[in-house]
C-alpha cells in the first residue's frame, strides 16, 4: 500500500507539471524553466529559472548549480543535498521551458540567424523553416557539430526526398549553406543552338538539348556526355540519348547539377 501511494504520488507530479524534456539526454542550460518537486514537502516544490551563471536557488539549500546536468543527474544531486532537511527526499525534476538549445544557421544562400529548439527537430524540419532557397548550394551545404562536419549535401533530403538522409538536430549544430555561384548548364557540340541554359531545381539532361533546339543531323547521340564537377575533379558521365528518345530508358535522363556541360558529339553519316 505504502509503494502504491508513493507511485501515485509521483504520477501525480508528472501531471501537474508538463514535461518538455525529461530525464535523458538533453542537458539543462542557462535560461530554462525548471519544476522541481520533492514528494511531501511542499515548501521544497517551486519553478525556477537557470541563471546566467548556471545556478538555480532551492528553499533550504540556497545556489545550487544546474547547468551541465541532464534532468535525471539534477534530481540526484538534489536528492543527495535534501538529505540534511527532508528523511529520504523523493525529488523530481521537469524542464518546462527551454531556452539553452539553439541551432546557428550561416551563409550566403539564405538568410542567416539563430532558431531555438524547442522540441526534438531533424535537418528536414528545420530547412522547411528557413524560406526560400533557390540561391542556395545545397550540395556544398553541411551541418558542423562540435568542430567536425556530420552531414554534408543537402540536395538528396530536401530536393530529391530521400528522408534516410535526415538527421536529428542537436544544441550548438552549425548548418552552413552557401551562396548558389554557378546558376547555369551549358550544353555544346552538335546542337542547333549551343548555349547556356539557367538551372532549374529538377532539370534533367534531355530537357536541357530540347531548349538547346535538339540535336543536329551530325549527332551522335549515344555519345553524348555531361561534364560536371564533384569534389574538386572532373566527372564524366556518359548519356545514351538515343536509347532515351526512341526506347524510352529512362535511365539516361540524367538529373542536372549546376555548372554541368552537356556535349554532343559529332560523327559523319
Amino acid at each position: 500500500m505504502k509503494h502504491f501511494k508513493l507511485l501515485a504520488t509521483v504520477l501525480l507530479v508528472l501531471f501537474v507539471f508538463p514535461v518538455i524534456a525529461v530525464a535523458g539526454d538533453y542537458v539543462i542550460g542557462e535560461g530554462d524553466s525548471l519544476d522541481i518537486a520533492v514528494w511531501g514537502v511542499k515548501e521544497l516544490t517551486v519553478t525556477t529559472k537557470v541563471r546566467p551563471d548556471g545556478k538555480i536557488t532551492i528553499p533550504g539549500l540556497g545556489d545550487v548549480s544546474a547547468s551541465g546536468y541532464t534532468p535525471k543527474d539534477l534530481q540526484k544531486t538534489l536528492a543527495e543535498k535534501l538529505k540534511e532537511l527532508v528523511k529520504n527526499p523523493i525529488v523530481t525534476v521537469a524542464v518546462n521551458e527551454i531556452t539553452n538549445s539553439k541551432v546557428y544557421i550561416f551563409g550566403g544562400g539564405i538568410k542567416s540567424g539563430v532558431l531555438d529548439l524547442t522540441r526534438r527537430t531533424t535537418l528536414l524540419q528545420l530547412l522547411c523553416t528557413i524560406g526560400e532557397v533557390a540561391s542556395a548550394d545545397l550540395q556544398n551545404a553541411y551541418v558542423m557539430r562540435n568542430g567536425k562536419k556530420i552531414k554534408e549535401n543537402f540536395q538528396k533530403l530536401f530536393i530529391d526526398g530521400d528522408v534516410s538522409e535526415d538527421i536529428v538536430m542537436e544544441t550548438n549544430d552549425t548548418i552552413f549553406i552557401p551562396l548558389l555561384l554557378t546558376k547555369n548548364v551549358y550544353v555544346l557540340g552538335a546542337v542547333n543552338n549551343p548555349r547556356f541554359i539557367e538551372y532549374r531545381r529538377g532539370m534533367k539532361v534531355i530537357e536541357a538539348i530540347i531548349e538547346a533546339g535538339g540535336f543536329t543531323k551530325f549527332a551522335k547521340q549515344n555519345d553524348t556526355y555531361i561534364l560536371r564537377k564533384e569534389g574538386g575533379k572532373e566527372v564524366n558521365i556518359p548519356v545514351k540519348a538515343k536509347d532515351l528518345i526512341k526506347d524510352g530508358d529512362l535511365r539516361q535522363n540524367v538529373p542536372l547539377n549546376p555548372g554541368d556541360y552537356i556535349i554532343v558529339q559529332e560523327g559523319m553519316f
